[in-house]
């Protein structure tokens, strides 16, 4: 599965290239354009430190893609909002990444459901 995802189809190779921008910005724009964040709520998602957070952030914001506000109810939080033009950019990203490798979509419709059901149960 691994080399199926990340190595014949790198989706993420294709998204960081379509959006001319690092993974970890993608990933913190499509996590913006789902609902606002503060600094904090993105640094935790991200999995990264507050310094930079404020890099990604930074960046997202000089595209034009993310406004920084101060937060309505705590004046040392800022909370982090996509853009119009953000929001369209993150709607293109999660279409790339979601998009089935091609030979997926050449499976026999009973192929696809033995394998549908083969992911869940290894999921759960």
């Amino acid at each position: 599965m691994r080399a199926l995802v990340l190595e014949q189809h790198d989706r993420r190779k294709e998204v960081c290239e379509a959006l001319d921008m690092s993974f970890v910005r993608v990933k913190a724009l499509c996590r913006i354009a789902d609902e606002p964040l503060t600094m904090r709520g993105l640094t935790a998602h991200l999995q990264t430190d507050a310094p930079y957070t404020t890099i990604v952030v930074d960046d997202l914001e000089q595209r034009g893609l993310v406004r920084r506000a101060p937060h309505p109810a705590d004046r040392r939080a800022k909370v982090v909002t996509a853009t119009e033009e953000g929001r369209a950019a993150a709607a293109r990203a999660e279409g790339i990444l979601n998009e089935p490798p091609p030979s997926l979509l050449t499976l026999a419709s009973g192929d696809l459901a033995q394998l549908v059901r083969i992911i869940d149960q290894l999921r759960h």
